[in-house]
């Protein structure tokens, strides 16, 4: 099969976010200018840079309440700052929770029951009990091509690890197992591990 996603895939779901996939899920914490917290999960999510590290999420939605985005890219607008919580398999049920539309005054972390914490290089709630948060400066937001597209840009000033994710000086995926996000309403989890050495490595 062949399309052109300008004519349609004719097909009964949309294929794209199937097939680039899995993708890791950046559950995004921001903080108001008025004080609101806010926590929501984003599957257009991932690392860009190392030296400085570097991270982006894209927004592609917007809210009555939010004119032409949601709640995470607003907050975000106004006060530069923002968290990137990792999403463990046991959060999968929260961090579900976290992702409907409510309202802009609406707090996901009590409203799912999540444990906030503060962060340390900026001022912006995190969630407490992720096995890993990164807590990022804007650097710059994107409008993407299309009606509410925006890809947004930090740079990671701190970075949380759980401590029972650090095992033999490394951070252990397999300790807390990564929730992954694939096509449809579909998901996975990170189970297991291999590794490969690149041609020249001994």
């Amino acid at each position: 099969m062949f399309y052109r996603p300008e004519d349609g895939h004719g097909l009964p779901h949309n294929p794209f976010n199937a097939i680039v996939t899995p993708r890791p899920i950046g559950w995004i914490a921001t903080r108001g200018k008025d004080g609101h917290d806010n926590l929501a999960p984003y599957s257009f999510f991932n690392a860009v840079a190392y030296v400085p590290p570097q991270v982006m999420f894209a927004s592609t939605s917007t809210k009555p309440d939010r004119g032409d985005t949601k709640d995470s890219v607003a907050q975000i607008r106004e006060t530069g700052v923002f968290a990137v919580n990792i999403v463990e398999y046991a959060m999968r049920d929260v961090m579900n929770q976290s992702s409907g539309a409510w309202d802009k005054d609406v707090d996901e972390f009590e409203l799912a029951g999540i444990e906030k914490a503060e962060c340390e290089t900026i001022d912006c709630p995190r969630v407490a009990k992720a096995p890993a948060t990164l807590e990022c400066k804007l650097t710059q937001i994107l409008q993407l091509e299309g009606a509410s597209n925006f890809a947004v840009f930090g740079e990671v000033t701190g970075v949380h690890m759980r401590d029972d994710c650090l095992k033999d000086g490394m951070f252990d995926v397999l300790s807390f197992n990564p929730l992954t996000r694939m096509g449809y309403r579909d998901y996975s989890v990170i189970r297991e591990k291999f590794s490969l050495k690149r041609p020249g490595e001994e």
